[in-house]
């Protein structure tokens, strides 16, 4: 039976992590972040894991000695934001093609400079092309049901990928709300003992891990890695599947809320899909055909699927709380736009840059967007494609 509880997501993620019981956590805090192994440390002084706790001197050394015990075949977790996750970059890099399965909980914010604590995806959408898959969270039941579907995905020996569980820093991160856990044991079957096929201690077959790899092989090795990102695609729905029928809860690479017979939609990720979809419902009392889609599955891209998914719409919006920097609209923007070339071509599709450093996106924020797609879908005019959404011009 659940267990209901009131957790901010937070704690939410460190409770998965006693559960899930990893052999080290290393870990170094920043804001709003500190809390997942600060929770996880009392868990080790109070002797309910196993885990060797190890704090460090900076986020570089926190993902390098992540590495080091991963590579040493230990699973292995930890928790970082903005600047932090900045510093872990080199890092980043590394532990993905070395296809070491650490999970990685990212609680998004803003990334310097001007230096700001606040929430916005800056971060790990700064990170979306190091080899790491990257789940996104609407809440704190989403971020502790994807840090333990997320051991799973990564550990899977066609995927063998590290894993970021993205969510929004104070807006989920601090705030304390309703959620169902599962008991211990259920967990701890879900996720299963960690046995890697080789690893640096295994004494019989001796490997290297990081080597200096030119010309000869280089190549193949990153091909190699892309299959890995190809194949969790699979393994993600795999194991989602399980978790259904295990908490009761449904996970897929996005969700689609009131889309069956939607005309105008907007894309989003994260906790503001929560304001969106009150939205929704007050367009759809109004009689507006109004949709959305919440993306959970960034890396890899579910292309196919989101392009279908877009398909019948008269007008889309995609929002992005981070900017590309590229004259282009945002990273979401891009991803999505390529895949409607394939698959909803004729679909007029705008961005909108919104709710950087942390700037508030309100309900009527949200309204004006559905209520700009209202106009281009009626004249099939698209005034702007690349916008900024509760800005001061």
């Amino acid at each position: 039976m659940a267990i209901r509880d009131k957790l901010s997501g937070n704690e939410a993620v460190a409770v998965a992590m006693r559960q899930i019981d990893p052999d080290v956590v290393a870990a170094f805090p920043i804001t709003p972040s500190t809390e997942v192994p600060q929770y996880f440390s009392q868990f080790v002084a109070d002797g309910k894991v196993h885990t060797e706790f190890v704090p460090v001197e900076s986020e570089h050394s926190a993902m390098s000695a992540c590495i080091g015990s991963e590579s040493a075949g230990g699973r292995t977790m930890t928790a970082t934001s903005a600047n932090g996750l900045a510093l872990m970059w080199e890092m980043l890099y590394i532990a993905a093609s070395s296809r070491l399965p650490i999970v990685l909980s990212v609680v998004n914010r803003a990334l310097s400079g001007p230096i700001n604590i606040h929430n916005d995806h800056s971060d790990s959408m700064g990170a979306r092309d190091s080899g790491w898959i990257q789940l996104y969270c609407e809440d704190n039941q989403e971020a502790y049901d994807n840090v333990i579907q997320a051991i799973r995905i990564g550990e899977h020996p066609d995927v063998n990928l590290p894993v970021m569980v993205c969510f929004d820093g104070f807006i989920t991160s601090h705030s304390v709300e309703n959620i169902e856990l599962l008991e211990d044991d259920k967990v701890k079957n879900f996720v299963g003992s960690y046995h890697p096929k080789e690893y640096l201690l295994k004494r019989e077959t001796p490997i290297a891990v990081g080597p200096l790899d030119l010309q000869p092989h280089y190549f193949e090795h990153k091909r190699s890695q892309a299959e890995g990102m190809t194949n969790s695609k699979k393994v993600i729905l795999d194991v989602a599947k399980e978790f259904q029928k295990m908490a009761g809860r449904e996970y897929g690479f996005f969700e689609e809320y009131r889309m069956d017979d939607a005309e105008v939609g907007i894309i989003v990720l994260n906790s503001t899909a929560g304001t969106a979809k009150t939205v929704v419902d007050d367009l759809r009392d109004k009689g507006v055909k109004a949709g959305l889609i919440k993306i959970r599955v960034f890396r890899p891209f579910p292309f196919e699927e989101l392009g279908k998914a877009v398909s019948g719409l008269k007008a889309l919006a995609v929002m992005d709380k981070s900017d590309g920097f590229a004259a282009m609209g945002g990273p979401v923007f891009n991803d999505v736009r390529s895949a409607m070339f394939d698959y909803a071509k004729d679909v007029p599709c705008i961005n909108y840059i919104y709710g950087l450093g942390g700037r508030d996106v309100r309900a009527d924020d949200i309204a004006k967007v559905y209520a700009d797609l209202g106009k281009i879908a009626e004249t099939g005019k698209v005034k702007s494609t690349f916008n900024y959404l509760g800005v001061r011009e």
